[in-house]
């Protein structure tokens, strides 16, 4: 930076370069000086066209200059009528511009202002060109930063109004342009205002297909796509971004090369086929992997079916060659080389044939027709002169565009389906979002639920261990009596808890055991019965099991049968005085064996009997193992009502294979 050269040149030059009259003191004076004698010249001559007694030897009542002089125009015949110097003469010779004598003076002092006013505006001009020569390197250096940042700033508003995007370059040779813009279109299109938008271009080449044979109808929009693909693929390896989605991606060559447009000359005795085979065989020489071709109208300026023919083979040979090639033409028999030779596609301007409009769209995969008689219909060509060319075309040729019809009518339906499959398939996957969320929150609600339903049930057997331990010590404080009267209430007590249980046990469907994991001597729950039993033996012929429930044996389908719940059947006290018996209660419970529901099952009831025959420890025997079923009798256990206290077994007892519990 130099700001005071910066300043300086701000305080002498305004924007359009012109010198201001503050550039320097001499040049203030002078211009004023300046302004001073013109406007004393402008006065004296203003008073002598005013006179009115010249007024009859005057053309025009107005001042004006000629030869950088200042005039009054006379008529001709009266020039001399005032004295004074002739310095311009009109077109038509009526008219004298004269600058009368008694101005001379002041337009002498005035011109001689005007010289040293430019002598001191050149000495200006040289004094900042001498400071700026000094610098001319850096201004230099400066002014490519400029550039570069405004290159940049205009490309960025740019692509904001293009709605562009940065590309992907790749080094694996394919070239992939989608929802592609031609820019300069979609900028008219802008400028115009209209409500009409480019048709997106969709092009892909790769190592499988690497020449596109593009074909279609009279202004499709062939070129256009052809254009479009060069235009972005210069502006992606300019470090440009591109009117096309952000997925596009194109191939890092060294080399575009193109076949446009008409070169013929005259001077050079060049016709249209002879310079397009000129430059073509300048494509040839130059094509490689590292290259994009691009050839308009290929095999076109010549007979149809020699032009094909050596479309064909430039085309075979630049695919030898390694290079990408998009290629428009209208001859039918490239395109019947394009669908049958491997490594080239075919590719079509859509046409819609009801309003006789191209779609401008590409469609890959399928030969286009020219559509030329419908074009000409469309551009109001006699129809009768259609019609004669639709006789002299041939009935092989009209079978054939009915077939092409056709097929792309065919595989326009099939696109449908394909969209209306996609779209079924896409609300498909929806609903199962919907059900699978909804199956969630109903999970969500029955584990809330059978949540809640446990904390009922839990309170509830602690109301009931209350009550079954008020009538314990009821029955300690009056003896025997008492105690078959408190067994029957214990014995309802537990037919009660039994009842409420089972609506529980109905909150979750169990699941039905199958024949393998039945065994004989476990415990079952019954669901016919409510509680668990005893499995006597599996009858697999049958799909049976007998089970002893209540001192009977019977017999259930396995559909009954599942896991225990630690449920047992209410004991009679009138015919079984086992359970709950006060006579003679067992000491101690061998739980070897058995899984933790089945131990548990029995643990229970053997603590009431010991409660209630007035036992101060009952013993249980669990077994080492590896501690599972002692942990859950400890579990058990510990806030147990009945329960004082427990403590593993003495050395004498069983050691660590026991658990001794004092009872309150």
């Amino acid at each position: 930076g130099h700001p005071e050269l910066l300043q300086s040149l701000r305080r002498s030059l305004d924007d359009e370069g012109n010198i201001l009259d503050q550039a320097s003191f001499l040049l203030t004076d002078l211009r004023s000086q300046v302004r001073q004698v013109e406007a004393r010249i402008r006065k004296q001559l203003t008073d002598l066209i005013q006179d009115h007694s010249l007024s009859n030897l005057l053309q025009d009542d107005f001042v004006t200059q000629r030869s950088g002089r200042w005039v009054i125009p006379m008529r001709m015949e009266s020039r001399f009528q005032i004295p004074g110097v002739v310095h311009d003469v009109s077109r038509s010779g009526e008219t004298a511009f004269v600058e009368p004598t008694a101005i001379i003076q002041l337009s002498n002092q005035l011109e001689n202002l005007v010289a040293e006013e430019k002598a001191e505006e050149n000495r200006i001009l040289r004094e900042f060109s001498s400071r700026i020569r000094e610098i001319t390197r850096e201004l230099e250096v400066e002014l490519r930063i400029l550039i570069t940042l405004d290159l940049l700033q205009a490309l960025a508003r740019l692509a904001d109004r293009l709605r562009m995007e940065p590309p992907r370059i790749n080094q694996e040779g394919f070239f992939e342009v989608v929802q592609g813009r031609h820019p300069l279109l979609e900028l008219s299109f802008q400028r115009q205002a209209t409500k009409a938008e480019v048709v997106p271009l969709d092009i892909r080449l790769s190592e499988q297909a690497k020449v596109m044979v593009i074909t279609g109808s009279n202004a499709g929009g062939k070129t256009v796509a052809l254009k479009t693909v060069g235009l972005l693929t210069l502006m992606a390896l300019s470090g440009m971004p591109v009117p096309a989605r952000d997925t596009s991606s194109f191939p890092l060559i060294d080399k575009l090369l193109v076949d446009m447009g008409d070169e013929q000359s005259i001077e050079s005795s060049l016709s249209t086929f002879s310079a397009h085979i000129r430059r073509l065989s300048e494509i040839l020489g130059q094509a490689d992997q590292g290259s994009i071709v691009l050839l308009d109208e290929l095999g076109t300026s010549t007979d149809p079916d020699e032009g094909a023919a050596l479309a064909c083979a430039i085309l075979k040979r630049l695919q030898e060659q390694g290079a990408l090639v998009i290629a428009t033409t209208h001859l039918a028999g490239i395109k019947v080389f394009a669908e049958y030779t491997e490594g080239l596609v075919n590719a079509a301007m859509a046409f819609d044939p009801l309003t006789l409009t191209p779609l401008y769209r590409l469609k890959a995969g399928e030969p286009g027709l020219s559509h030329a008689l419908e074009v000409a219909q469309r551009y109001g060509l006699d129809p009768a002169i259609i019609a004669s060319a639709r006789g002299l075309l041939g009935e092989e040729k009209v079978r054939l565009d009915r077939l092409i019809i056709d097929l792309s009518e065919q595989k326009k339906q099939y696109e449908m389906a394909c969209e209306q499959i996609k779209q079924s398939a896409a609300a498909v996957d929806d609903k199962e979002r919907v059900l699978e969320e909804e199956r969630k929150a109903l999970e969500e609600e029955r584990k809330k639920v059978l949540a809640r339903t446990f904390q009922e049930a839990s309170d509830y057997l602690t109301s009931m261990r209350r009550r079954m331990q008020a009538l314990m010590d009821e029955i300690r404080e009056k003896g025997r009596v008492r105690g078959k009267e408190a067994l029957k209430e214990v014995g309802n007590i537990q037919e009660e808890v039994h009842e409420n249980l089972k609506k529980y046990s109905d909150q979750e469907p169990r699941r039905p055991l199958t024949l393998e994991e039945i065994q004989e001597g476990r415990l079952v729950f019954l669901s016919s019965l409510g509680y668990d039993a005893e499995v006597a033996s599996v009858l697999r012929k049958q799909k049976r099991v007998k089970v002893r429930a209540e001192g009977f044996e019977i017999e259930v389908p396995i559909q009954e049968v599942s896991r225990p719940v630690g449920i047992r059947p209410v004991p009679k006290t009138s015919t079984s005085p086992r359970p709950l018996s006060v006579e003679s209660p067992p000491a101690r419970l061998n739980l070897i064996g058995l899984r933790v529901d089945e131990a548990l099952s029995r643990l229970e009831p053997f603590l009431n009997q010991a409660s209630l025959g007035g036992l101060a420890e009952a013993i249980i025997i669990h077994g080492f193992g590896e501690g599972i079923l002692q942990r859950a009798v400890g579990e058990h256990l510990k806030g147990h009502p009945l329960v004082k206290e427990y403590r593993p077994g003495a050395k004498a007892e069983g050691g660590a294979g026991v658990t001794v519990a004092a009872l309150v």
